[in-house]
């Protein structure tokens, strides 16, 4: 996922790094942003975005989903997550080499890249080489990217969320190999995403998964309702990683989920629950991936990782218009908005010093962002 940039703080640091309490005044902007973040996402899920998707769900004609998307969604609604082999979800033939094929450029390109010295990593994870950049538009055509909006996968999101939801990220992700006896780093360790509480991310492994490849691990039931749900449960915008130490303490190993399995595997999970993977020590772990969440989500904590063209959008329907709706390149209207975003951060300047700062004296700092 991409987290939507909240730089309300970092203005306010830049303006006031010279005063002798600018700290503060961070210390002030930063609960406003958070205040204002979940604000808008209680808004958008209880009232406004989230309802409306569920009436879109309800009203449009129910997803006809075949014997193999009903063993599917039985298995997300009773353990969070499902695992299927991709040839029974999309028994296309041509169609599965043309996702696979896709697979496979990515992996020459990135393999070429690292043959001359290139890493090509991620900023935030120097382990993990994505293949598309925030803000690229998406090839339209690209197979992968057609799987995530067919009624084959979209059609199963759907039903397990209860609403129209929107494909927010589409990926395909290569993780390097790193040490054994290297520390495990951010989503390497044991966490809940924070973006959404009604979530579904696609994990489609391109090789071979095994414990040395970074496999994907699962806390079976922890997103809704079973015996670790309860456990650092999730909020939004504050993700956690306890210790192992803690982690052990409150979680049985017996609800872990460990996902070794042959390429072609396909897997689902609402990833509000915990989990962890990527940490790779003997191969390199290839797969595509995609996020379907709630429209609360984009208006308060998350942003698409790509854009899609007008003309793209246009020769969509239904759930899968829906899907992609802000999706839209805006042009001259994202610049205007830039603009206003500053405007506004320099008037809560004004509230921070004659407002907030008082309070914010007499309060701590907080690790949500």
């Amino acid at each position: 996922m991409h987290r939507r940039r909240v730089k309300l703080s970092s203005r306010v640091g830049r303006l006031t790094e010279r005063l002798k309490h600018g700290s503060i005044l961070v210390r002030g902007a930063r609960r406003v942003e958070h205040r204002g973040v979940v604000a808008t996402y209680d808004v958008h899920d209880q009232v406004v975005g989230n309802p409306r998707a569920r009436r879109k769900f309800s009203r449009a004609r129910p997803p006809a989903l075949d014997a193999v998307q009903e063993s599917v969604l039985d298995e997300l609604r009773t353990n969070d997550y499902a695992i299927v082999a991709f040839s029974e979800l999309f028994p296309d033939d041509g169609f599965r080499r043309r996702v696979e094929h896709e697979g496979d450029a990515f992996r020459e390109a990135v393999e070429g890249r690292l043959a001359t010295g290139e890493s090509g990593a991620d900023i935030y994870k120097d382990y993990l080489v994505r293949r598309q950049t925030r803000g690229q538009e998406i090839d339209a055509a690209s197979p992968w990217f057609t799987a995530c909006l067919s009624d084959r996968l979209l059609g199963v999101a759907n039903s397990y969320l209860g609403m129209w939801s929107m494909l927010e990220y589409v990926d395909f992700w290569y993780s390097k190999p790193v040490p054994g006896d290297s520390e495990r780093i951010q989503s390497q360790r044991w966490h809940r995403d924070f973006d959404d509480r009604h979530l579904l991310k696609a994990f489609l492994y391109l090789v071979d998964v095994d414990e040395e490849t970074g496999p994907l691990e699962f806390v079976a039931g922890s997103a809704r309702g079973g015996a670790a749900a309860g456990y650092l449960p999730w909020r939004p915008a504050s993700p956690k990683y306890p210790t192992p130490e803690e982690f052990e303490e409150h979680v049985s190993s017996e609800d872990i989920r460990t996902f070794t399995a042959p390429s072609g595997t396909l897997i689902l999970c609402n990833t509000s629950g915990f989990h962890r993977g990527g940490f790779a020590t003997g191969k390199p772990r290839i797969l595509a991936t995609a996020t379907y969440c709630s429209p609360a989500s984009l208006e308060s904590l998350t942003e698409y990782n790509y854009t899609i063209s007008n003309k793209a959008r246009s020769r969509l329907s239904g759930a899968a218009h829906f899907a992609v709706a802000d999706a839209v390149r805006r042009g001259t209207t994202a610049a205007w908005l830039s603009v206003a975003r500053t405007a506004l951060a320099a008037a809560f300047i004004l509230v921070l010093v004659f407002v907030l700062l008082p309070e914010a004296l007499h309060d701590h700092p907080y690790d949500v962002f």
